[in-house]
């Protein structure tokens, strides 16, 4: 931690994608105080008000304020992504962990079962999720969490794989430590890095995911606030009022690409060979 503390300091992207992520986060946590008004308050007299004093980022269909739609939105994808990441990455590692070190026929019939769900495309599996589970927030963590699995398994086996032939394990049998002491105390710690690294970059993955959902109408129901739905109104009023889709679009690509450059450094900071190091 440390060192990735460094490495922020040291390289302008990761500071640039921390500050973007602490301003989306701010903009959620605060989102009560700094929205100028009720996001679902609907005022029909103004819709369709372009940006001006009244409304800084314009108002929708239904005369509700785009800016405070924005800053509760936020919530919704923040909570999701952390939520399905989350309990993707304890869940897909821990049967990435205990599938490298048993290996064997089980390894095998684990990591059969990952083919099969990363043969589906993330987007296509949250889909028929969705689809069978009716549009609520936690069905969307669920659907999400699921598509991440596989790939938190398969990032956690491989280096197991070569850990469990290392000097230091084969001690701790010869000492006679339990499985689970081996596999938790001695083998995890040499692999979180690699895992927390990927977490961060599929929380990106998740805030894609969550907009695209809902763009289709298989997100939160409405009226409450995302990004997706809100995109998914501005496209269809793009030509008489196209900041509807603009604004919920700038904040989007805010969230991810600063995740996606935090995930980056994090990768450099733990990486040794990325670093220049021998």
């Amino acid at each position: 931690m440390r060192r990735a503390a460094r490495f922020v300091r040291s390289y302008p992207g990761t500071s640039i994608g921390v500050v973007l992520c602490v301003i989306v986060v701010a903009g959620a946590v605060f989102a009560p105080w700094l929205a100028p008004y009720d996001p679902n308050d609907q005022t029909i007299v103004d819709r369709f008000q372009p940006p001006s004093e009244d409304y800084l980022l314009g108002t929708d269909s239904y005369g509700r304020d785009v800016l405070s739609r924005i800053l509760w939105g936020a919530r919704v994808s923040l909570l999701v992504a952390m939520a399905s990441i989350s309990s993707a990455l304890v869940i897909g590692g821990a049967i990435g962990l205990v599938s490298g070190y048993v290996g064997g026929r089980v390894d095998l019939f684990i990591m059969q079962v990952m083919d099969v769900l990363l043969s589906f495309p993330s987007l296509i599996l949250g889909l028929i999720v969705m689809a069978l589970l009716g549009p609520e927030l936690i069905n969307l963590v669920f659907a999400i969490g699921l598509t991440a699995i596989a790939p938190f398994a398969r990032i956690a086996r491989a280096p197991v794989l070569s850990l469990t032939q290392q000097t230091f394990v084969e001690a701790g049998r010869a000492l006679g430590f339990s499985h689970a002491r081996i596999l938790f105390v001695h083998i995890l710690p040499n692999v979180m890095s690699e895992v927390l690294v990927m977490g961060s970059l599929w929380m990106a993955t998740a805030v894609r995911t969550e907009a695209s959902l809902s763009f289709i109408g298989l997100g939160v129901k409405p009226p409450t606030a995302t990004w997706g739905s809100m995109m998914r109104e501005g496209f269809e009023n793009i030509l008489d009022a196209p900041w509807l889709a603009f604004w919920p679009g700038i904040a989007i690509l805010i969230l991810v690409l600063g995740l996606n450059m935090v995930g980056d450094g994090l990768r450099d900071a733990t990486d040794p060979r990325l670093r220049g190091e021998t």
